[in-house]
């Protein structure tokens, strides 16, 4: 039986700033519909991996496939296509602080749909409810908790059903209790949506919640050091430093 195509795939990434090279050589694949997490100590460029992943930023070398498709090889007007595949939420939450929720969450469906006001309103209310926040549609980001500008964030990545998700850093800045109830969201969502999910994180506690899968980045080798699910790679990871990594995280969560 063939293996089935990875919804993405990684080949042969180099990322530079210039003369700097970030990563080099990255190749890895994400399956469908699994939470995939690229970790890393602070510097390696988990979240310049994220922005080449869904186009702002171009690689010095290699491409990103999704579903097998090219998408740095391709046409801008292709690429802008599989682009609304997309959901992304930004490590800032990234939401527009003169506008309500239900206009920042509403925002990407007024500019990329034909629905009515009435309609948009709809589901702008039916992705706040999903995110715990029905009632909040009034309220401006400068209202409420920063867990739940987070979670905004989230309803606007989702307004477009989106079939892959992106999240930079999404339990950052949060209490151990929003963080917990954050990934246990991303999950819901994950399995409700039938989506797939990339999650940049060092949140340890977030990384054993979650994670499917996952790569390390070493800034030091400048490369992926280390594939699989975190659980596992606690004992079986060739690096010391992998291991070192996840142990201390793992110790975190058993305590």
């Amino acid at each position: 039986m063939a293996e089935a195509t990875p919804r993405i795939a990684v080949r042969n990434l180099t990322l530079a700033f210039g003369t700097f090279v970030v990563q080099r050589d990255l190749d890895f694949a994400v399956a469908p519909d699994e939470v995939f997490v690229i970790m890393g100590d602070s510097g390696c460029g988990k979240s310049t991996l994220m922005r080449a992943m869904i186009g702002l930023l171009r690689p010095a070398k290699g491409d990103v496939l999704y579903d097998g498709q090219s998408f740095w090889g391709t046409s801008d007007e292709t690429r802008m296509r599989l682009n609304r595949r997309f959901g992304t939420l930004f490590q800032s939450g990234a939401l527009w602080s003169s506008m309500t929720l239900a206009e920042n969450v509403g925002l990407p469906l007024q500019q990329f749909t034909g629905l009515s006001p009435k309609q948009v309103a709809e589901i702008v209310t039916l992705k706040l409810a999903l995110v715990g926040l029905r009632g909040f549609e009034d309220y401006y980001p400068s209202e409420i908790s920063g867990g739940m500008r987070k979670r905004a964030g989230l309803a606007r990545a989702i307004a477009l059903d989106p079939d892959i998700l992106f999240l930079d850093e999404p339990s950052a800045g949060l209490d151990p209790l929003n963080s917990r109830r954050l990934d246990d969201l991303i999950l819901e969502l994950r399995d409700s949506m039938n989506a797939t999910v990339v999650v940049v994180s060092h949140e340890l506690a977030s990384i054993f919640a979650i994670a499917d899968n996952s790569v390390f980045l070493c800034a030091e080798a400048k490369a992926a050091i280390a594939h699989g699910n975190p659980r596992e790679l606690v004992e079986t990871a060739e690096s010391a430093k992998v291991r070192e990594f996840l142990k201390r995280g793992a110790t975190e969560v058993a305590a």
